[in-house]
């Protein structure tokens, strides 16, 4: 007589496997709008130089071209305009934190950063004082 081995899951694996998802959720639902407002930014500061102009132009540029999707994490004046070595090109960058909280003082920290420069190198802000 042969005895066939049982299989399946225990009560206990699938305890640790629910709490395993449920982590993995619960950090997906904290960084997925962030993420959604990194790729708006992106988008709107390649609207922006497209539609050229002085500096001042392209901040309320950005500025009308973000508020259609409630960004908050930088605004025109935030963002930091260089010249291309090349063509003389006006270049856009920005670079931001976002801190993302969990569950009382545990949070995710996310640095976002961006630039139009084909290069992928993004500018410095150099005007803030020591």
């Amino acid at each position: 007589m042969v005895q066939s081995k049982q299989q399946g899951v225990t009560v206990t694996g699938l305890i640790v496997a629910m709490a395993v998802i449920g982590l993995v959720l619960v950090f997906a639902l904290r960084m997925i709008p962030a993420y959604i407002e990194y790729n708006a930014i992106k988008t709107a500061i390649v609207k922006t130089k497209a539609e050229g102009g002085t500096v001042r132009a392209m901040q309320a540029a950005f500025d009308r071209n973000t508020s259609i999707n409630d960004v908050e994490a930088v605004r025109g004046r935030d963002l930091i305009f260089t010249r291309s070595d090349g063509d003389g090109d006006l270049e856009i960058s920005f670079d931001y934190e976002k801190r993302l909280p969990l569950a009382g003082n545990v949070s995710i920290l996310i640095e976002f950063s961006g630039t139009t420069d084909p290069s992928g190198i993004v500018a410095e802000d150099n005007t803030a004082a020591p």
